[in-house]
């Protein structure tokens, strides 16, 4: 409809931009989130598609990572080549899969982690940002709060699984992230996320939900012992978020 046939209609041609700016969007995402996260494969015949077809596959882009660590182009043609330690429970497209080993270990459903950089996070003056308090000596827990070394720590069992060691805390961020727990079984530690512990004052303990004490054995290692990496992190917390329902067969259970 138009006003007149000397005027122009300025409600028509704002709702044809508008429809050209939202289909010029929606190209402009669908290219994009095959940046990262691909090829895609089919569910049932396992196929793996290398890219959307010519519209929708992102011309590649590369990244300078910070603190000269280099640089990254995506995408590139890296795929995950890991073996999937689970079977699918029928070839219908988006049928669940069923593990077939340690899900906590082999990193199946929550359990997931993914292949990241295998060095420290670092803070705006190239230290490693996450330390214990041996490290960062110039943190200290506020004395309104309970010290949480020497702690015992408990599994979801409510058995024992060791004795707190350390406090990690990130030097960005002025928080508390890790607990370094002494494991009572051959003495080795590993680092439990705080989010994963509810303090028991009265008992002077930590309860874990996610695992039982005895997972925490197989919980992984880092390998220097006052720094821990990108991939180090995403293998812990996955494991112990994975625990909430692979720690016991029931959790993978209905209620009903």
């Amino acid at each position: 409809m138009y006003a007149s046939q000397y005027g122009i209609d300025f409600a028509v041609i704002s709702v044809f931009l508008f429809f050209a700016f939202f289909l010029t969007l929606i190209f402009y995402l669908r290219r994009e989130d095959r940046r990262e996260g691909y090829p895609l494969e089919e569910d049932a015949s396992g196929r793996v598609r290398t890219n959307g077809g010519l519209l929708f596959t992102a011309l590649p882009k590369t990244f300078k990572l910070p603190q000269g660590r280099g640089e990254v182009t995506v995408p590139n043609a890296k795929r995950d080549r890991r073996p999937l330690a689970a079977r699918r429970v029928s070839v219908t497209p988006g049928s669940p899969l069923v593990p077939t080993g340690n899900p906590l270990v082999d990193g199946v459903g929550p359990a997931a982690y993914a292949e990241r950089a295998k060095v420290p996070d670092l803070t705006a003056h190239g230290d490693p940002k996450i330390v214990p308090l041996r490290v960062a000596t110039n943190f200290a827990i506020a004395k309104e709060d309970p010290d949480p070394r020497g702690m015992a720590v408990t599994g979801a069992d409510n058995a024992r699984a060791g004795t707190i060691k350390d406090v990690w805390v990130d030097r960005a961020e002025s928080t508390i992230r890790y607990l370094e727990v002494a494991l009572d079984a051959g003495g080795q530690t590993v680092l439990l996320p705080i989010t994963m512990a509810l303090i028991n004052k009265v008992g002077r303990r930590f309860e874990v939900d996610a695992i039982t004490a005895a997972q925490f054995a197989d919980v992984p290692r880092i390998a220097h012992p006052d720094q821990v990496t990108f991939y180090e992190e995403e293998r812990i917390v996955a494991y112990s978020g994975g625990g909430f329902l692979y720690a016991h067969p029931s959790r993978a259970e209905p209620l009903i």
